[in-house]
């Protein structure tokens, strides 16, 4: 019998006890949450077997008596001497090695093993200790224990098959993964269906996308009406024709080649949701790089469906201003449309964590829309595509690689490379391509003489004075720092020493004044090349990588309105571009643009480029993510915890992020003090965060102008070093002696 044994305890609103969560109902609950979500991708019964082991181990007096104990249910309850927390989860995976044998027992083990404390290694060598799995199991010395009632319910959800042949690579820790995610999205929401079951009634509820479609195309409708008919706009409704036409192709690899301006994102909201209808898949997830374009691509895709059917997540998201419910979404991504940045996206698909790893089933039957595509870090690239072909051919996900500036990414793309790329991948324009970069070219870029000469900021400076309406994009902060420097008074700076919030104001102010045809000059870091819909008709770009040249061409005569075409000059800074991928990506562009009568906006000249690119980089799995992640052959051993921890698209060792002194953060920073941290407090404090160098913060640190307001929470505490023009001062501009000078 079950009775005596509980999976939970809790009181109510008037603080008495309520009935006891029966044990045997949340394995059962548990396991048919799972196997529902397992079934998407052909492995229900495997769904099945973890939520019926996943809490084994609470099935023993001695669990049941921790239980009691700790929560004060049963003041009586005794641990018989054990101190601390009773362990349960291992005891579960132990279990299924028995029952099932080393082959299906241990890939089910790893998965209930972790379900609270995260995926672990196999092996205590991967350098995990005490938390791998072989030790663990090494702590159980019987099963005896264990009430009988699991280990009968276990043996009739035996798996009989795994749902494909594995191939080698990451094809089998990737599934042991998405099984762990159905596992744990089931126990949290049968858990939550007991415990808080206000928060529960708040799940779903979303539309279908057969409604979502229907509001696009209304919207549509509305907005060609509206708009003026202008030849960018004709090209923009046939390049979302041609969408829907090829949505109703199969599932697979798909491609979308539009040039800046040409409205890839509702386009790609087109094919996505008519591909969506077209298959029956449940979401659409659109995975944007930068959080300072996020927020605007997911304010444009809540006016074409619906407000209430968007969630976003990503660091950036003010508490304020979401809804519970948007915020229980967030926890799975159970929402028709999801927009998350590459950071949130492929950290989760590599995660080990429970939080991280929940939501990543419900990538199954789903549009992955990858916008900007080519800032994807080449030193992850063989890692990352290598799991976007395995969503494509084992989870029923249909992938759209959305970018001006197409990469390398196709199979056999870097010939006599060890690359296995993306395969079969459908260009959805077609053959049209070329004519469609052609018709939106609005710019003639000029390039110098010789590539290889270099012209001093204060020429830089001069040619700019001589623009009513300029952008300048260079490579790196400090020279943004220099050329500004440089520039009359009410001149611009854009860079990521300024905190979101910031640069969000500066980015309004300069669309105000563009189109009020007032006078601005912006100098900029690279940070405004991807999404930010600005429209100059002059633009410079220090010599960079032949995407960020076209990038920035792309903020230049946007509209098209200018009766001739738009001027982007490329030069050849002073500076360098930062040493690594940056200075690769330069260097190979000068290389194909000092060929004669090559043009940058060749559209054929992108596949050149990327593939010479990739082959500069010194790997492209740098962190040697694969093989943590194929199963040896003996013991079936993953290292998930490593892979996890090495798999970090940013890298936090060598920077530090610390709060400035910017609009509402002073205040933010006293409650900071005064109650501590909390997720409400934490989430509007993101818009006031700055990422700088480690050597930078420990000389800022060691001066006082920086203090640890929380233990790891670190606020700027001297108003004198953030600049309401340019934003957080480092290195020695700090302490320029005329920053004191008071006229």
């Amino acid at each position: 019998m079950s009775e005596k044994y509980f999976a939970h305890v809790k009181k109510d609103a008037q603080g008495q006890w309520d009935a006891p969560h029966d044990l045997r109902a949340h394995l059962s609950g548990t396991a048919t949450l799972a196997e529902a979500s397992a079934a998407k991708f052909h492995s229900g019964e495997w769904g099945r077997a973890l939520g019926l082991a996943h809490d084994a181990g609470k099935a023993r007096d001695l669990w049941q008596s921790y239980l009691r104990h700790k929560s004060g249910y049963d003041e009586d309850a005794h641990l018989e001497g054990k101190k601390g927390k009773e362990p349960h989860a291992i005891y579960g995976a132990v279990l299924l090695e028995k029952l099932f044998g080393k082959q299906i027992g241990r890939l089910l083990a790893y998965g209930v093993a972790g379900h609270h404390a995260g995926l672990p290694d196999w092996s205590r060598a991967a350098g995990t200790g005490m938390a791998a799995l072989e030790y663990q199991r090494e702590l159980v010395k019987s099963l005896d224990q264990i009430a009988p009632f699991v280990s009968a319910d276990l043996v009739l959800a035996k798996p009989t098959r795994p749902p494909w042949k594995f191939a080698q690579g990451l094809d089998l820790s990737l599934w042991v993964r998405m099984l762990y995610s159905c596992l744990v999205d089931a126990d949290f929401l049968d858990t939550e269906s007991y415990m808080d079951g206000v928060k529960a009634a708040q799940r779903g509820g979303y539309a279908s996308m057969e409604v979502l479609l229907g509001n696009f195309r209304f919207y549509m409708q509305k907005l060609e009406f509206k708009s003026p008919q202008t030849e960018v706009n004709a090209i923009r409704r046939s390049v979302r024709a041609r969408c829907v036409q090829m949505a109703q192709q199969p599932q697979g690899v798909f491609s979308l080649s539009v040039p800046t301006g040409g409205g890839k994102t509702l386009s790609s909201l087109a094919f996505g949701l008519e591909h969506a209808v077209k298959h029956r898949l449940d979401r659409l997830i659109y995975v944007i790089p930068y959080t300072s374009i996020i927020e605007q691509n997911a304010e444009v895709i809540r006016e074409a469906v619906g407000q209430n059917q968007v969630i976003e997540h990503h660091s950036s998201l003010d508490e304020e201003s979401t809804t519970a419910r948007s915020r229980i979404a967030a926890e799975n991504w159970d929402a028709p449309l999801i927009v998350t940045t590459t950071v949130q996206f492929f950290e989760s698909l590599f995660a080990a964590k429970s939080s991280r790893c929940r939501k990543l089933h419900n990538i199954s039957r789903s549009v992955v829309v990858l916008d900007e595509a080519q800032l994807l870090p080449v030193e992850y690239l063989a890692a990352i595509l290598e799991t976007m072909q395995l969503l494509v051919d084992h989870y029923h996900v249909s992938l759209v690689i959305s970018t001006a500036t197409q990469p390398a990414f196709g199979e056999g793309a870097i010939e006599g490379h060890a690359f296995k790329g993306l395969r079969n991948v459908q260009e959805i324009m077609g053959d049209t391509v070329d004519a469609l970069h052609l018709s939106l070219r609005r710019v003639k870029v000029h390039l110098p003489a010789c590539l290889r000469t270099v012209s001093d900021w204060p020429d830089v400076a001069s040619s700019l004075m001589k623009c009513d309406q300029v952008l300048c994009v260079v490579s790196d902060r400090k020279s943004c720092r220099e050329l500004h420097a440089l520039m009359p008074e009410g001149t611009i700076h854009l860079s990521a020493l300024m905190c979101g919030q910031h640069r969000s104001e500066v980015i309004a102010t300069i669309k105000g004044r563009l189109g009020q045809s007032e006078s601005v000059r912006v100098i900029s870091t690279q940070l405004v090349e991807a999404g930010v819909d600005l429209d100059f008709p002059v633009v410079y770009r220090a010599l960079a990588g032949l995407d960020s040249i076209v990038q920035a061409a792309g903020r230049c005569n946007r509209e098209g309105k200018l009766a001739d075409l738009g001027n982007v000059f490329v030069f050849v800074p002073p500076r360098k571009a930062p040493a690594g991928l940056l200075r690769k990506a330069a260097d190979t562009a000068q290389i194909l643009l000092s060929s004669a009568q090559v043009d940058p906006h060749d559209h054929s000249l992108f596949q050149r480029y990327f593939a010479e690119l990739y082959w500069k980089a010194n790997s492209l799995d740098a962190a040697g993510i694969v093989p943590l992640l194929q199963p040896e052959q003996v013991e079936c051993g993953i290292s998930f915890r490593t892979a996890s921890d090495k798999f970090r698209l940013i890298d936090d060792s060598m920077q530090r992020s610390v709060i400035v002194p910017y609009g509402d953060s002073p205040a933010l920073v006293a409650e900071l003090r005064a109650s501590g941290p909390n997720r409400r407090l934490g989430r509007a404090l993101q818009r006031y965060i700055v990422n700088i160098y480690l050597h930078d913060f420990k000389a800022m640190l060691q001066k006082g102008l920086i203090e640890e307001v929380q233990p790891f929470i670190y606020a700027v505490t001297s108003a004198v070093a953030y600049c309401q023009n340019r934003g957080l001062l480092v290195d020695a501009e700090l302490y320029r002696p005329d920053q004191f000078i008071i006229s």
